[in-house]
């Protein structure tokens, strides 16, 4: 079997570097900074940043990111050190990301709700020196502080910069959360710093000179659904490139005009890439939301006419099931993008009858820098996939007990994928340094299977496949039966150890109308799958843990029953 390679890679606009620009595998070898600085050269006075009221043009974040940068660099933040940014989506968050680069320094992309225990391990094993956080969460990092390498915490707020209007549309949907707040005290410590008087530093800071194909630029945990977190090294060439790939997705985009809605976090990798880094590349707008809220997505979206709309399945659904839908005018959004988890064919049905908006499902994951896969914005689809490679993007399906051979077209097998937006390894772990197995082609772990025409729908994933009794069971697969029943509105199906069948399938169902039995559900297993798929166990759950982007925690769920299992043994 060929290995399929995009068929949309033509990208004229490649040709507008200058003939001195290095080229990494067709793509532009620079610094991600590059990316702010044609922004701010070619559209000055665009918007470059909206958030809750409050703009900013490129020229002034290029300028603000250009002071910051010289406040770290009088904090001794130089080449190569490490700069844990622990912030919601506020400007803040993109005038720290692009400072700590211009600095030749590396950003710690770190989940601004993680506890104290999982910032402390994410702090000690990226060696971080500063942190730049929230103030309702700097107590946390001073306490975590004596055991990390980290001299200094730069504090913030999100009411800083805001006018008075916009820190009045902020507080509508603070006050939902009680444990959310404006602005939150700040104990007295030298080791705080303010990034507002860091903003205001005279010396403006030069770009650091750096090889973008093999400096790493960001550290970007992965979600830990299978196993413990570890950092993903991102190149400055592998995030350039893999923003140049999305680009190539989108032919029709008007540099200077697209305003992209911002609600996935800019810490995750998908919101990174997909919202801040594609949108500076084709010099648009970012309109800024530092958490989910659907009345604010739909003052945004009167406001801000946004012309793309990422997200992840559950916001589409908040979307649909909304009781004002129909008040909002949602016409200027030309495509919304879902990842990060499964898409329902029956949602995007809905959706986009309902809405009129194209609604189109993506893949990547956090060590493809994320994106390698979508569906073609023009022409036909495929129900169920998660579409075509990007421009300059292989993939090909293997064995998952041999990645050598290539199995059949339409049979499952590892998705491996090969282009200049995979990683560099993982960091502080050298048997894992170089990533590729196979001549630079990277194996997903997801389970796949290509069509004769080249688009690829993934299965599940290779870690996540329950084995019972000798069989293959795909928990996505009963978690769709399962999510069909009424009154069921999130479940996760988990393989647990069985003494007899090697493992048990159980499914943790939320069912808020309290109406749905375990009866039910079993009966609706039975009806559509195999007997040996039907879970043995149904517990119901007012929720289950999910990661920042929606991902069910199946990790975390069959924790906590080998923990209780333990409990009860030693009892």
């Amino acid at each position: 079997m060929i290995p399929r390679v995009s068929g949309y890679d033509e990208q004229p606009w490649l040709a507008s570097y200058p003939p001195d620009v290095p080229m990494e595998c067709g793509y532009p070898s620079v610094p991600l900074t590059r990316l702010l600085d044609d922004a701010a050269h070619s559209y000055p006075n665009h918007i470059a940043v909206s958030s809750l009221g409050n703009r900013m043009t490129y020229r002034a974040l290029r300028e603000t990111v250009d002071r910051f940068a010289g406040g770290l660099s009088e904090l001794g933040v130089g080449q190569l050190s490490r700069v844990a940014v622990v912030l919601p989506n506020c400007p803040q968050h993109v005038v720290a990301f692009f400072a700590v680069l211009r600095l030749g320094a590396i950003v710690v992309h770190c989940n601004p709700l993680a506890t104290p225990d999982e910032l402390r391990a994410q702090l000690i094993d990226s060696g971080a020196t500063v942190v730049i956080c929230l103030d309702r969460i700097a107590p946390d990092l001073l306490a975590v502080r004596g055991e990390t390498r980290v001299r200094t915490v730069v504090v913030t707020s999100l009411a800083d910069g805001l006018s008075r209007t916009a820190r009045g549309r902020l507080e509508l949907p603070m006050m939902r959360n009680r444990k959310a707040s404006m602005v939150a005290e700040v104990p007295e410590d030298p080791a705080i710093a303010r990034f507002r008087t860091l903003a205001r530093t005279v010396t403006s800071a030069r770009q650091a000179s750096l090889n973008p194909a093999e400096d790493v630029a960001v550290l970007q945990y992965t979600s830990g659904t299978t196993a413990d977190p570890k950092a993903a090294m991102l190149s400055h060439a592998n995030l350039v490139a893999n923003c140049h790939q999305i680009r190539g997705w989108m032919p029709d985009a008007e540099p200077g005009r697209e305003v992209t809605l911002t609600v996935i976090p800019l810490f995750h990798v998908y919101g990174l890439t997909m919202c801040m880094l594609t949108t500076i590349l084709l010099g648009g707008r970012m309109v800024l939301l530092p958490r989910f809220d659907i009345d604010a997505v739909f003052d945004e979206i009167d406001h801000e006419r946004p012309t793309l709309f990422p997200g992840v399945p559950p916001i589409y659904q908040a979307l649909l099931d909304h009781p004002k839908l129909r008040r909002h005018d949602l016409s200027s959004i030309r495509a919304c993008v879902s990842g990060a988890m499964k898409l329902p064919a029956d949602l995007v049905d809905r959706f986009e009858r309902t809405t009129g908006v194209p609604l189109f499902e993506g893949y990547g994951m956090t060590e493809t820098s994320p994106v390698t896969h979508c569906a073609p914005l023009s022409g036909p689809r495929t129900p169920g996939s998660v579409g075509l490679p990007l421009p300059g993007t292989l993939a090909r399906i293997v064995d998952p007990d041999n990645p050598h051979v290539e199995v059949e077209v339409g049979q499952p097998g590892e998705l491996a994928v090969k282009g200049p937006q995979v990683f560099l390894g993982y960091w502080a772990r050298e048997a894992d340094v170089v990533p590729p197995t196979l001549d630079g082609w990277w194996l997903t772990g997801d389970i796949a299977v290509m069509d004769s025409e080249g688009w690829f729908s993934i299965v599940d994933r290779k870690k996540d496949l329950i084995i019972a009794g000798g069989f293959n069971i795909s928990p996505t697969e009963v978690e769709h039966v399962i999510l069909g029943v009424p009154g069921v509105t999130d479940c996760c199906v988990a393989g647990l150890p069985d003494r007899y069948r090697g493992e048990t399938v159980k499914a943790y169902v939320v069912a808020p109308s309290g109406t749905v039995t375990e009866d039910e559900v079993k009966a609706a297993c039975a009806a559509s799958l195999s007997a040996y798929k039907v879970p043995k166990v149904v517990e119901f759950r007012d929720e289950l843990p999910h990661t920042a982007v929606g991902k069910a925690l199946r990790r975390m769920l069959i924790a906590e029953e080998l923990a209780a299992n333990d409990d009860a043994g030693m009892r």
